[in-house]
């Protein structure tokens, strides 16, 4: 049969394309979920409500028509079902219309363009909102759930970005339409509900990923730190990836996970410490760089390790002792995951590699010895810094 999958835009009305119409006005069913399907009772046509593929799917291919249109909302190609609908729909012969996007018409409406905005749904997601914001001058923000307006502006004034310019709009296509400007500090308490989206703007938006960030830019206090270059060269040899998910074990001042975490602003990384001084600085931390993908929790590694989301990627800047147990649950959890040590002892060193021998591949080891500048009086003095092995590789 003969199927069309309709973007609507964003009311199924003013904004609905002509060819989308055509082929609303051919179709024999149409399918949809209520707010889809309601625009379109004037034609008195047969239809089934659902957004579920499978449903849709099965639907289709029992209904015995020779046409049929699924109603999506807004384009078919920005954050819809349409993704996961199309692969159901192999035997028909399947016409994908697209539409106006809620981002595309809320850009018309502010006279912003969009082709360098940063587009993140918060639909079921929420750990992800200041870091992109941090790294992207203009973010778009599907709203969804409990990730409401306020709710977004406050996590931005959390996160040290209160200041930043967002603009909100709400029933955006329908007489009850709302669109409000301002600081995210201004809008901390607004209540806007319902069908809702977001562009920021950050005018001091970062247009680098900050690499070997300088030792001093962190809240120190007593807690151990893995010092800038190391940092560098041990987040390089993980091949951190967009989506990520980061462990970082004896996260210290979370220097390596605020590194991390701007990598993957689409993942997330999970710090753990003994020391609940430690995690609550990595928390301080991830807030004074903006990255609110950073989760800390105390406890004893491995232990704390076992109900933890599984890794892609693995730093270990402090085992106590556990390096073994460490690597062997990583090893059960991700066979495939990838592993960086720091080690300032030959001891420790020797244990990263006889555990790389048991559960992965030959590790890379590289040995770096840091050797800085230092201005006494008139003269410009050499401080070396300890020796340190970074041994890293891949699990099997």
């Amino acid at each position: 049969m003969k199927v069309y999958i309709i973007g609507i835009g964003v009311n199924g009305g003013d904004s609905l394309t002509k060819e989308a119409e055509s082929a609303i006005a051919e179709a024999q069913l149409l399918i949809g979920a209520e707010r889809m399907l309601l625009p379109f009772r004037k034609y008195e046509k047969d239809s089934f409500c659902s957004y579920i593929p499978q449903k849709i799917a099965d639907k289709l291919s029992s209904c015995g028509l020779s046409c049929a249109a699924v109603l999506m909302s807004g384009d078919c190609g920005f954050f819809s079902g349409t993704k996961k609908l199309l692969p159901l729909l192999e035997e028909h012969d399947v016409k994908v219309i697209p539409g106006i996007s809620s981002a595309v018409y809320f850009c018309g409406r502010l006279g912003i363009s969009y082709e360098n905005m940063r587009f993140i749904t918060l639909h079921g997601h929420s750990s992800n909102i200041a870091v992109n914001v941090k790294m992207n001058r203009h973010c778009f923000f599907l709203l969804g759930g409990d990730m409401t307006a306020d709710e977004v502006c406050r996590r931005l004034c959390g996160y040290g970005m209160g200041d930043v310019k967002v603009h909100i709009g709400a029933d955006l296509g329908y007489e009850s339409e709302i669109v409000l400007s301002g600081t995210a500090d201004e809008m901390a308490d607004c209540s806007v509900k319902g069908l809702a989206v977001m562009i920021t703007e950050n005018s001091y938006a970062l247009n680098h990923i900050p690499s070997a960030i300088s030792d001093g830019e962190f809240l120190r206090e007593k807690v151990p730190m893995t010092k800038a270059e190391v940092r560098c060269i041990a987040v390089s040899k993980l091949n951190i990836g967009s989506d990520s998910v980061v462990w970082d074990i004896g996260c210290g001042t979370g220097s390596v996970s605020v590194e991390a975490a701007y990598r993957c602003p689409d993942g997330k990384i999970l710090a753990f410490d003994k020391s609940s001084e430690a995690t609550e600085l990595t928390e301080k931390n991830a807030r004074l760089f903006g990255c609110d993908n950073i989760t800390a929790e105390t406890g004893s590694c491995p232990d704390c390790l076992t109900d933890a989301e599984v890794p892609d990627k693995v730093f270990i800047g402090g085992s106590s002792g556990n390096m073994e147990r460490i690597f062997g649950i990583v090893h059960k959890k991700n066979p495939g995951a990838d592993i960086a040590v720091t080690a300032v002892s030959l001891e420790t060193l020797q244990c990263a590699v006889s555990c790389f021998e048991k559960y992965g591949v030959s590790p890379e080891i590289v040995q770096t010895a840091i050797t800085r500048t230092e201005k006494i009086g008139s003269h410009t003095m050499l401080r070396a810094q300890n020796p340190v092995f970074i041994i890293s590789g891949g699990l099997k």
